[in-house]
């Protein structure tokens, strides 16, 4: 299986305590509401980046979810940069220990 990267981007000067906590709260929002979605999810990366000046955090994705978490993400004030559908990772890349794997 090959994996897309989604990132998502923390809001203008907010911390990345605050991020974290808006994160925890869409993922575990996405597991209650929408498991099948959540279950395409494959890993996070273990540390947070910065993209374009904000705290951002990587997730690897299976194909064809990024539409439906977009749109999730969308709803609850995120923003993201847009998935790269033609860039893909195997397995082997994203169960480095850059990547920490998301249970199911």
């Amino acid at each position: 299986m090959e994996y897309h990267c989604l990132t998502i981007l923390a809001a203008p000067g907010e911390t990345e305590s605050a991020f974290r906590s808006r994160l925890t709260a869409f993922w575990t929002h996405m597991l209650r509401q929408h498991p099948n979605d959540y279950e395409k999810v494959y890993s996070e990366a273990v540390e947070f980046e910065e993209e374009r000046g904000r705290t951002a955090r990587q997730y690897t994705i299976e194909p064809g979810v990024a539409e439906s978490l977009l749109g999730q993400l969308q709803a609850k004030g995120f923003e993201f940069l847009p998935v790269d559908e033609t860039e893909e990772y195997s397995k082997a890349e994203v169960s480095s220990s850059d990547w920490f794997q998301i249970e199911h």
